[in-house]
């Protein structure tokens, strides 16, 4: 099928059609890893109260594992599409941009100096996510053009490559490398309910403004004068959406530590059947980035069983080559 057949399809039957492929993702996720469980123990532990060791597998560990890769996976797609439409660079990630770094960094902090809940934790994240974007854009904009997608990625690596090495720094001088270590992994191992309960809706909150927004988007994404010459006050549209961005890689950094490429990959596969229209791309993007996680995640779990291969590994096997190619297609591989 070429891609105007694709885009012909109306969105409805793209997202139900996506929407299948999560649900299918997510059976095979609680079903496959360490311990293979019977699908009919995974319907009974979602739809009942009985009890056993498999359904209390599924209920205490693997179940809000999996929650944890479909939220983390919307929120790194959906900020990395909105990254892509504001600066117009295809190789904007909030992993490669210094937001994850910055969040991990601030992390680091955070435990060095006593963060004991989950939300002093996020809320730390949030700040070096602001910190980490901050750098990256100020070292952008110190030369004239310096937000061309080349110099931003080199920008970003640099900071990135600064945050994590004050993130490593903190960890030997305070002796807790290996806690913090565990998160810089990448990993869903060990989360609990607790967490997910604040995240969940501050992920779904910045998902839900991100879409309410989604049609600014479009017209910032193709041309600012456009935008401005509409009677958009392009400012506040990008400071809502930057703060949308803060939110939803802080959360993600928060659970799950630093993840790179997701934000990338995902926008652009998105974006190869559903056009260029952000209202279309970001609800699917979510959808689809939560899928992916899942999938990255149960690959972890079960290629080398009962050891975990930790999830960042995966993702950057298939990520790298991802940016690679985009890089040297200059952003139109997918387009």
């Amino acid at each position: 099928m070429t891609k105007k057949n694709q885009r012909s399809i109306p969105f409805t039957i793209k997202f139900i059609g996506s929407l299948l492929l999560l649900a299918a993702m997510f059976v095979v996720a609680m079903a496959f890893g360490a311990a293979d469980i019977a699908v009919r123990d995974v319907w009974a532990a979602l739809t009942s109260s009985e009890s056993s060791q498999s359904i209390n597998i599924i209920r205490e560990m693997r179940l809000p594992r999996e929650i944890a890769a479909i939220v983390v996976g919307a929120a790194l797609a959906v900020a990395g599409a909105i990254m892509q439409g504001i600066t117009r660079n295809p190789l904007a990630d909030p992993g490669l941009l210094g937001l994850t770094s910055g969040a991990n960094a601030a992390l680091a902090v955070a435990i060095a100096f006593g963060a004991g809940s989950m939300f002093s934790t996020m809320v730390a994240c949030f700040i070096g996510s602001a910190v980490g974007a901050g750098l990256v854009f100020g070292i952008g904009a110190l030369k004239k053009g310096g937000f061309s997608p080349v110099r931003l990625v080199l920008a970003g690596s640099a900071v990135s490559a600064f945050l994590l090495a004050l993130s490593q720094w903190v960890g030997i001088h305070y002796k807790i490398s290996k806690f913090v270590s565990s998160w810089t992994a990448g990993g869903m191992v060990g989360t609990t309910w607790s967490q997910l309960q604040i995240i969940v809706p501050i992920v779904a909150l910045g998902i839900l403004v991100a879409i309410l927004l989604s049609r600014q988007l479009t017209i910032l994404s193709l041309n600012e004068e456009v935008a401005l010459g509409l009677g958009q006050n392009t400012t506040k549209i990008k400071m809502a959406l930057f703060v949308v961005i803060i939110l939803l890689s802080g959360a993600a950094v928060a659970l799950v530590g630093n993840l790179v490429f997701v934000g990338l990959m995902i926008p652009h596969l998105v974006r190869a059947f559903a056009g260029t229209d952000y209202r279309y791309i970001l609800p699917l993007a979510a959808v689809i980035g939560a899928t992916f996680m899942l999938l990255a995640d149960t690959i972890g779990r079960t290629m080398n069983a009962p050891y975990e291969t930790p999830v960042v590994a995966i993702v950057a096997i298939i990520g790298l080559p991802f940016f690679l190619y985009v890089a040297r297609k200059g952003g139109k591989a997918f387009a």
